[in-house]
């Protein structure tokens, strides 16, 4: 434009912005990232995503509170968690940002929307980092050599040797996650024909025969009663929390109108098969007692089948599935918070980067916030995993939720003739949207029926919403002025 025009009328002009790239508003916090994640990077970035620390480890417990009806839990779970990845895919095709469902936010709730979805972001995966470095320990117990050295050190040693690999550079972040993203797939796969040839030849695992009868015999598909299937619910969610890593590694790769759709709609069939097939083989295999918190459910199964050596592979496999989930962790919210510090809701340092174009700054806050999970696992090393999974169940359902209404915003323009939406849709727009933010919160809901540790994360909302309310007042001055420069630079 060539001559002034107001506020009202800029912000019009980005409200009816279209897909045409010159026309969408951009994201300050997109520029300076190279493009050299791969279109198999970026799919197997999506398998990782959705095979992570919530299946290795976290299904272990939830077997023996929940029983073989865990499996429908993860189906229904699963469905869900497709509708909000479809709701970003098409959102990634409008407009591809590293600063992803935070950039979107900005774009269709405002600043204040941003802010939420971004700080609430960095609650989940720094949390989530907590149960990632904690899960490592975990495995790590698992031999003997490494029995005497404290959980807490473990943790800290894992949380330095992810960080140092994670600042070199994206490419190499691609590469790790492609190869760990097919180590697990392999193992899972393997797992499975084990599980299979078990059941067929009706082999003797853990002194009992595998079959039907495994449940029948342990009181059915729900031992427990519905109840703790139901508390289950928000933990589920949280396995699936790293599918939404497909909209920020969008961000970073040359071709996102070819590489999104074809990661997004793969997601629905590896649910079914790696979550539920998994699950059902488990229930099959061994009783839901006998599986625990504390070890992942595929040793317990490979070390009661008498050969221990296939136990320690597992156990060495789902360490790389946890040391990848929290690789994966830094890299996002990495790229988050430099989006938010561009805008001004986050700190300045956030929007650092280094020579490899690594936004470092928010990297290193997150690792900073991991930290004090090493305290936690010092201080409280039995529960420490459970308690960040339910804070971390927060920070996803929170950020889930904007999606779909960023979605349903975007939708709902798109309809009133000011945005075209891509070939690539969510299907049933609004109640897709709508049944799926319902689900969520009820997912929420259901943890105060859990008084030991559900209550007692709900009871963290209020204290959460007033760090948020005073967060924002720090920081909307600056928001303002970056905003200002924002809409002088529209002007020009």
């Amino acid at each position: 434009m060539d001559s002034p025009v107001s506020k009202d009328a800029v912000e019009s002009a980005q409200a009816a912005s279209r897909t045409d790239t010159a026309q969408v508003p951009a994201d300050a916090g997109d520029a300076g990232y190279s493009k050299d994640l791969k279109a198999r990077h970026v799919n197997m970035i999506a398998i990782g995503g959705a095979i992570g620390t919530g299946l290795f480890l976290g299904a272990g417990g939830r077997l023996h509170d929940a029983g073989p009806a865990l499996a429908l839990a993860y189906l229904v779970c699963g469905v869900f968690a497709f509708f909000v990845v479809r709701a970003l895919g098409e959102l990634v095709l409008y407009r591809p940002s590293s600063g992803s469902f935070v950039s979107y936010a900005r774009e269709f709730l405002g600043e204040k929307g941003a802010y939420v979805a971004g700080w609430m972001y960095f609650l989940n995966w720094s949390t989530t980092g907590i149960a990632d470095i904690t899960a490592i320990a975990l495995y790590t117990h698992y031999w003997s050599l490494f029995t005497d050295i404290p959980q807490w050190v473990l943790a800290l040693i894992a949380l330095a040797v992810v960080l140092v690999v994670n600042l070199i550079s994206v490419k190499i972040f691609g590469e790790m996650e492609f190869w760990f993203a097919i180590i697990k797939v392999a193992t899972l796969v393997g797992f499975m024909l084990i599980g299979i040839f078990l059941l067929a030849t009706r082999h003797e695992v853990g002194g009992g025969t595998p079959g039907v009868g495994v449940i029948t015999d342990n009181g059915g598909v729900v031992p427990h009663g519905v109840m703790p299937v139901i508390l289950v619910m928000q933990g589920v969610i949280f396995a699936y929390a790293a599918l939404e890593l497909v909209g920020i590694a969008a961000g970073e790769t040359a071709e996102p109108e070819k590489v999104v759709p074809r990661a997004v709609n793969s997601i629905m069939w590896r649910v079914g098969l790696f979550y539920v097939g998994s699950v059902v083989l488990l229930a099959l295999l061994l009783p839901g007692s006998v599986y625990s918190a504390d070890e992942s459910p595929f040793v317990t199964v490979l070390s009661k089948i008498g050969i221990p050596a296939a136990g320690d592979v597992m156990n060495l496999v789902v360490l790389t599935a946890a040391m990848s989930s929290l690789n994966s962790g830094l890299y996002s919210t990495g790229r988050i918070l430099r989006s938010m510090a561009m805008a001004g809701s986050a700190p300045r340092f956030t929007a650092r980067m280094n020579r490899s174009q690594v936004p470092y700054g928010g990297i290193l806050l997150t690792c900073a916030v991991c930290v004090l999970g090493v305290g936690l696992n010092y201080l409280m090393p039995s529960q420490a995993f459970e308690i960040v999974l339910n804070i971390a169940s927060l920070g996803v359902i929170s950020t889930w939720v904007i999606i779909m209404v960023c979605h349903l915003v975007f939708v709902r323009r798109a309809q009133a003739g000011v945005m075209t939406r891509p070939s690539f849709r969510l299907p049933f727009s609004p109640v897709t949207e709508i049944t799926t933010v319902a689900f969520l919160l009820a997912c929420l809901g259901m943890m105060w029926n859990d008084a030991e540790v559900g209550r007692r994360t709900l009871l963290l909302i209020p204290a959460i919403a007033v760090l948020l309310i005073a967060g924002w007042f720090g920081v909307r001055r600056r928001v303002s002025q970056s905003t200002d420069r924002e809409l002088s630079d529209f002007t020009q």
